[in-house]
């Protein structure tokens, strides 16, 4: 399973971009990925093809009226079951012997 984070703006349209990043979040939301929002990005769970299958389609989502795109990518690929998005956080709440504020 991987988990991908990533963060992807497009350069050049001042200095607020939440109209791209509103577009960008309902590809992912459509994709049926599983992915959790983030102040400063994005982090999506599932195979290889199908995370960065929806990576392609934000980008294409942006590419048609943005000449400069950044992305910011990270991804972390461990064999077994997918939850590991969830259950990350639950191991360290489990080793602090509380809930953090996630």
């Amino acid at each position: 399973m991987v988990l991908l984070e990533f963060a992807m703006t497009p350069g050049g349209k001042g200095e607020s971009v939440s109209e791209y990043v509103a577009r960008i979040l309902d590809v992912i939301d459509r994709s049926g990925v599983a992915y959790q929002l983030t102040p400063m990005g994005t982090i999506l769970e599932g195979d290889w093809d199908q995370v960065m299958g929806v990576v392609t389609a934000c980008f294409k989502a942006l590419e048609s009226d943005c000449t400069r795109i950044g992305m910011n990518l990270k991804v972390d690929y461990r064999a077994g079951p997918t939850g590991r998005m969830r259950s990350k956080i639950e191991k360290v709440e489990e080793r602090l012997g509380r809930k953090l504020v996630t």
